[in-house]
C-alpha cells in the first residue's frame, strides 16, 4: 500500500524537476534557442496563445530566430509581445515576419543569467520540500487513523527523505550542467 502513496509523491517530485528544466531551458545560453519563447504569450484576438501556436520558428543562424506568423494580423501583437518580456531582445520587424539577433552575453550578463537560474533551482527545492511535507502529514494522519504501524510511519519518514535529497541533489546536478553551459559561452 505504501509503495503505490510513495509513487504519488515521486511523481510530484519529478514534475517539480521537470518544471525547474523547463525554467532553465527558457533561459538563453548564447547561442539563439526556440525554447526563450515558450514563456511568451500574445494576445491572439483576444486569448493568450503561445507564439509557437500561431507562427514557425527557425534559426537560420547561431545568433538570430526568425518568427513567420501564418496569420500576417499576428506580427504586430507578437512584436509587442516580445518587447513586453523580460527577454531583453529588441524584435525586428519587416511586415511578415519578426527577426530577433541575440547579441554576444555580457560577463554582467552573465552573471544576472545564473543568479535567475539559482533562484530558479531554489523554487524547485522548495517544492520539493513542500511535497515532502504533504507526504509527512498524509502519513501521519494513516499513522494517527492506525491504517499504519509506528514502524511504518518511522520507514516511510526515511523513504521521503531519500527522496527529497534524491531529487534535490538532481536539481543541484542540473543547476551546475546550466551553470558551467552560462559561464562557458
Amino acid at each position: 500500500m505504501l509503495k503505490d502513496e510513495y509513487k504519488v509523491y515521486e511523481g510530484k517530485m519529478g514534475k517539480s524537476i521537470d518544471s525547474v528544466a523547463a525554467d532553465f531551458a527558457s533561459v538563453r545560453a548564447g547561442r539563439a534557442n526556440a525554447a526563450v519563447l515558450d514563456r511568451i504569450m500574445v494576445d491572439y484576438y483576444g486569448s493568450p496563445t503561445p507564439i509557437q501556436q500561431i507562427a514557425a520558428i527557425s534559426s537560420p543562424d547561431p545568433r538570430s530566430l526568425v518568427i513567420a506568423p501564418w496569420d500576417a494580423t499576428a506580427v504586430k501583437a507578437i512584436e509587442k509581445a516580445i518587447q513586453n518580456s523580460d527577454l531583453g531582445i529588441n524584435p525586428q520587424n519587416d511586415g511578415k515576419s519578426i527577426r530577433l539577433n541575440f547579441p554576444q552575453l555580457t560577463e554582467e550578463r552573465r552573471k544576472e543569467l545564473v543568479k535567475q537560474i539559482r533562484k530558479y533551482a531554489e523554487n524547485g527545492k522548495v517544492a520539493v520540500r513542500n511535497i515532502r511535507r504533504d507526504a509527512m502529514e498524509h502519513f501521519k494522519k494513516l499513522e494517527k487513523a492506525s491504517e499504519i504501524t509506528e514502524d511504518e510511519m518511522k520507514q516511510a519518514e526515511k523513504d521521503l527523505q531519500k527522496l527529497t535529497d534524491d531529487s534535490c541533489k538532481k536539481l543541484d546536478e542540473l543547476l551546475a550542467k546550466k551553470e558551467k553551459e552560462l559561464m562557458a559561452v
